[in-house]
């Protein structure tokens, strides 16, 4: 199995960043304890700040993986872009956030990726991508 994690902007400043709203692990650090965690799943990774390589990733991997972890970030809420490439790729997408965008401002109630979106796991920290994982494992 092969699972792809696309992750948005300022995603690549966890750790640093806020760290009451986002914790203080980067996402690297994440990634390898999740790579040890499912050794049978082939990951890949890739993060940017930029709208178009987001959309360029995922019509990249959206025709061969077997599922795609989706945290666009800020670009959920502006980017129907994003939302475009989901509905013109085959592969699963679950839209994920680290926190709860709900008990946030308002401009992040809305998002354009999950109407195209198989689910959506929000406000678990970084676990949001161990349960998207999970959601693509056989039942």
């Amino acid at each position: 199995m092969k699972i792809s994690i696309i992750n948005g902007p300022n995603l690549n400043l966890l750790g640093t960043r806020e760290p009451g709203i986002y914790g203080n692990q980067s996402f690297m650090d994440y990634f390898e304890k999740l790579k040890q965690q499912y050794p049978a799943i082939s990951f890949d990774y890739f993060q940017s700040n930029i709208e178009g390589e987001l959309i360029d990733q995922l019509q990249a991997v959206g025709f061969s993986s077997d599922g795609i972890i989706l945290n666009a970030a800020a670009y959920t809420h502006t980017s129907v872009g994003i939302g475009d490439a989901i509905k013109a790729i085959n592969t699963a997408v679950i839209e994920v956030h680290i926190s709860n965008t709900f008990a946030r401002e308002d401009f992040r109630h809305t998002s354009y990726i999950s109407p195209n979106a198989k689910g959506l796991i929000v406000g678990f920290g970084l676990d949001v991508y161990r349960l998207a994982v999970e959601s693509f494992l056989p039942k």
